[in-house]
């Protein structure tokens, strides 16, 4: 029979793959779609023919298959959990674990993707910097301390 830290393990795990998947969902949403702050790949094919624009809007299709696998995955991770009476957390805890996968997803797709590969900026301007920084500041960093910090309460209700 498993303790209680390891049932919050493992329950933790899959709000925090659900988080991941939220996260890079609001990216590609809000940021490519919406706003249409930059697309995939805009850094290295700039959307200025139609050619370029199908090109990316093919990575920006890949990158929400991404995503809907990703949140497809914690879907069934939590329905695992609760097949095998595994303790669900508190609201508290599981929005915690949102957070903290949410923030998690934007520290490493913007270091990986803003900064080492540069395929894309957070805002394709020519002070793109700020929002780069701003970015991993606030969606990453600041995600995950939240919610690590929500995570700290009561584990089950």
């Amino acid at each position: 029979m498993m303790n209680q830290d390891t049932q919050s393990r493992k329950t933790s795990i899959a709000g925090i793959v659900l988080g991941v998947g939220m996260g890079s969902f609001v990216d590609g949403i809000l940021l490519h779609t919406i706003l249409r702050w930059h697309q995939m790949v805009s850094n290295w094919v700039p959307p200025t023919t139609i050619e370029a624009i199908h090109i990316n809007m093919t990575w920006d299709g890949l990158f929400h298959a991404f995503s809907w696998l990703v949140t497809l995955i914690g879907i069934f991770l939590l329905w695992h959990d609760a097949r095998s009476n595994i303790l669900i957390p508190s609201l508290a805890s599981f929005i915690g674990q949102l957070f903290f996968g949410f923030g998690l997803f934007n520290l490493i797709e913007g270091i990986i993707d803003h900064h080492l590969l540069a395929i894309h900026y957070v805002r394709q301007v020519p002070n793109y910097a700020v929002y780069n920084w701003t970015f991993l500041a606030v969606g990453g960093v600041l995600f995950i301390v939240l919610g690590w910090w929500l995570m700290r309460s009561p584990k089950h209700t």
